[in-house]
């Protein structure tokens, strides 16, 4: 296991100098980073497809613009972000003037998943460099050809000793938290992500969990229900299912579940076509690890839908399993595939209940045209987000902070998110010299009643 000490040690050093914390040199190095991965586009792409067999357009739309948004969004706003904020000042302290600072921790650790490889390894670093840090990015080993090119395009443009890939397995990881760096930002499941907090935990070191869980869909009576169906499909089944975010399972009125099942079958096929697994386009799972662990699912329930596989390429067709109960091993964990369970309610407080039994999930998606159902299933559930009448569409704004809650995770990111999670808000008061205030001091006559009559 290899020692990183000498690497986090170069960069706290480079760190010491300010560089950093110039906001041109911060505002130069987002740019450089913008250039490099516009240069990189193509290569980028077949990375992905080689990895996960991502399209082009899933790849440019989930993946490289995505990032490229966000660089421009952090760009533009950058130098408002970073002064400092005037606050109010409480009469008690007259005579003064109160200010944050946001200013960067030093050396961030940015551990990424395979799901989305280069999106969720960059953005994060897009806060890291705008705040002001120095970071290390672990990115994952299942997906290697795209960890190659991100190792690549760091190492053209940034010295070491600022941005630093490090490529490798579990064991990698191991020895990058086992260093004391300034913040942990990790992107992966509640099982490893309980790993990572430990390790931080012997340090003091802050965190941030970009963790998972089951998200709930909620399709209720009053829905549109062939847009819903379309919405859905397309935010359950992109990248295979293998979406954070996606919805891991329906909960269907049973009013309009059998109409609702048949325009999720048309918004399939419009999709992803009649045969799924003749779709060149239609991205694989990442391992047969994996592949093997979801196929395992297709025994629960009754499959409606799909349940065709091609295991030589890990190919699995968009499949829905009806019949299922919480007491499925479906239900105990998220499935993060393309397998789409279905419960149904008949009415909205016994699934209320039901979802405030298990871990807060990260996302949830509610389907309705009613204020008072809408305002029932915000008020009553604790998730980190999601959508109203859309799935997955609210990680793409710049203006959502996007995090868990809970078993979810810790922490948020995206636009100012992003920079805020990377800064220390850093608190100061400018006392006046012209005067000085006696009540605050032990000695003053009477003290105790002129201190009341500012301390009510």
């Amino acid at each position: 296991m290899e020692n990183y000490s000498l690497l986090i040690k170069r960069q706290r050093a480079y760190f010491r100098t300010n560089c950093t914390k110039d906001i041109s040199f911060r505002l130069e190095a987002l740019q450089k980073l913008r250039t490099a991965i516009r240069s990189h586009e193509k290569a980028l792409m077949n990375a992905l497809k080689s990895d996960l067999n991502k399209s082009e357009f899933d790849s440019y739309s989930t993946e490289i613009g995505v990032v490229l948004e966000e660089i421009r969004y952090t760009i533009k706003h950058l130098k408002g972000w970073s002064k400092p904020q005037r606050v109010k000042t409480p009469l008690t302290h007259i005579g003064s003037r109160s200010f944050i600072y946001p200013e960067p921790y030093g050396v961030a650790l940015i551990i990424a998943p395979w799901n989305y490889p280069f999106q969720l390894a960059i953005a994060p670093l897009i806060g890291a460099i705008a705040a002001g840090n120095c970071a290390i990015i672990k990115p994952s080993e299942l997906t290697p050809k795209t960890s190659e090119i991100i190792a690549k395009i760091i190492n053209d443009i940034f010295p070491e000793e600022y941005i630093a890939v490090v490529l490798g397995g579990i064991e990698t990881s191991t020895a990058l938290l086992q260093e004391k760096s300034d913040y942990i930002f990790f992107t992966g499941s509640v099982a490893v992500g309980k790993i990572i907090m430990e390790a931080a935990a012997k340090n003091l070191t802050p965190v941030t969990l970009e963790l998972g869980g089951k998200s709930p869909c909620i399709v209720h009576e009053d829905a549109k229900l062939k847009l819903a169906a379309k919405r859905i499909a397309w935010g359950k089944f992109m990248n295979a299912g293998q979406t954070c975010i996606a919805p891991d399972y329906l909960y269907l009125h049973n009013r309009i579940k059998n109409e609702f099942l048949f325009h999720l079958k048309e918004a399939l096929k419009e999709l992803y076509g009649e045969k799924p697994l003749q779709n060149e386009h239609f991205t694989h799972i990442v391992s047969e690890k994996h592949f093997n662990r979801l196929t395992g699912f297709l025994k629960n329930g009754t499959i409606i839908m799909g349940g065709n596989m091609d295991p030589d390429h890990l190919k699995l067709e968009p499949t829905v399993i009806n019949n299922i109960s919480w007491n499925d091993p479906i239900m105990q964990d998220e499935i993060f595939g393309p397998i789409l369970p279905v419960l149904e309610y008949n009415q909205l407080d016994q699934i209320l209940e039901e979802i405030q039994k298990h871990p807060k999930p990260l996302s949830l998606y509610l389907f309705t045209e009613n204020e008072t159902v809408k305002s029932d299933v915000l008020r009553n559930i604790s998730f980190g987000g999601g959508c109203v009448n859309d799935t997955v569409y609210h990680f793409a704004s710049p203006y959502l902070p996007f995090g868990g809650v809970g078993n979810s995770g810790i922490g948020a990111y995206h636009g100012k998110g992003s920079f805020d999670t990377f800064s220390h808000q850093k608190s100061i008061l400018y006392q006046t010299t012209l005067f000085d205030i006696p009540f605050r001091y032990p000695n003053v006559k009477n003290g105790l009643k002129k201190i009341k009559m500012f301390l009510k």
